[in-house]
């Protein structure tokens, strides 16, 4: 286990190092000689003040949406119950949309939309608690649910972008992902939020465990299933909007990689949760580190200097494309 994380430790520093020198603005070169102590002001200023948030941001808003999405999945005890198709994250787009619509929040006043994107998250999450009743506990119904819950959501999203019409660049950014013009202030108010969040979700890794198993287990354990799981959906709600408040709504992270940090690093949510916070963060850093780069080629194939192409739109695409691997290639099982 210890290897493992190590391994993947490693991969977050090497896609950390593409990501900072993959960017526009300046070249890899003029990239690397400021890390080495040259370069000029401006230099400086595009490195420090621009990347390396942006870094950051991506590397805390990918843990984020993974732990959430294991969370949730533990909690219903559903393969399918990431924040994407759970209601969470629409809620907190439309939350965050209607605070930037309203002139109360925006990219620029992050603390706000974090609060507003909470506030609709609940609201979603609550909602597909109502629709689905007695019938939580079937995958099936939850998933389709889901879906019903973050159309209607969506649709609320459309109304408002009807009764504001002027903020459509603000909701193409919240609803396709974005690390684009991240800088500290995003990061200052997105790693207390994350580390509080996330450390509350580890503390209730017994819990969990126990969800996993089934209520009448957790039962006989001595354990309230309804407090435990209410807990555990608050910090999956909490997690989902600070994410989505940094960077958006990013398709498939919170869906995926838990399955991919249980496949490594196995069912005991004691070492699963830290495992899903850094491969979520590895996907994140190197999807971005990859929009960047494509985004440069497109950009000089295309002679488009403004060419930029969203680190959502990528994750979204090889999201689906993993999905579907997976469903076709295990059609008897049950998601």
């Amino acid at each position: 286990m210890t290897r493992r994380f190590t391994a993947l430790a490693a991969l977050a520093v090497v896609c950390a190092g593409v990501e900072l020198v993959a960017g526009r603005g300046m070249s890899p070169g003029a990239a690397w000689d400021v890390l080495n102590g040259g370069g000029d002001a401006t230099e400086h200023h595009i490195l420090f003040h621009l990347r390396l948030p942006r870094l950051l941001v991506s590397l805390g808003a990918g843990a984020c949406l993974a732990v959430a999405g294991l969370v949730l999945q533990s909690a219903l005890r559903n393969p399918l119950a990431g924040p994407e198709v759970t209601g969470v994250t629409p809620g907190a787009v439309l939350g965050a949309v209607t605070a930037t619509a309203l002139g109360i929040g925006g990219w620029d006043s992050p603390l706000a939309v974090v609060l507003a994107a909470c506030a609709g998250g609940c609201a979603g999450a609550a909602l597909l608690w109502l629709l689905t009743g007695r019938g939580r506990g079937d995958p099936a119904q939850t998933a389709v649910h889901g879906v019903l819950v973050s159309a209607v959501l969506g649709g609320l999203t459309a109304v408002v972008l009807l009764v504001e019409p002027g903020e459509l660049g603000g909701v193409v950014q919240w609803l396709v992902g974005t690390t684009e013009g991240r800088v500290w202030q995003h990061w200052h108010l997105l790693w207390p939020w994350a580390l509080v969040w996330g450390a509350a979700a580890w503390l209730l890794a017994g819990p969990l465990t126990l969800l996993r198993c089934g209520d009448d287990i957790a039962l006989a354990a001595g354990l309230s299933a309804r407090r435990a799981r209410t807990l555990a959906l608050l910090c999956a709600v909490a997690l989902t909007a600070g994410a989505v408040a940094a960077v958006g709504a990013l398709g498939f992270v919170g869906l995926l990689v838990p399955h991919l940090a249980v496949a490594v690093f196995g069912a005991d949510l004691r070492t699963s949760l830290p495992g899903a916070a850094l491969t979520g963060a590895v996907v994140v850093c190197g999807a971005d580190a990859a929009a960047q780069l494509s985004s440069r080629l497109l950009a000089a194939a295309l002679d488009s200097g403004r060419l930029t192409l969203p680190v959502g739109a990528l994750t979204a695409c090889l999201g689906a494309a993993l999905l579907l691997v997976v469903v076709r290639r295990t059609p008897n099982r049950s998601f």
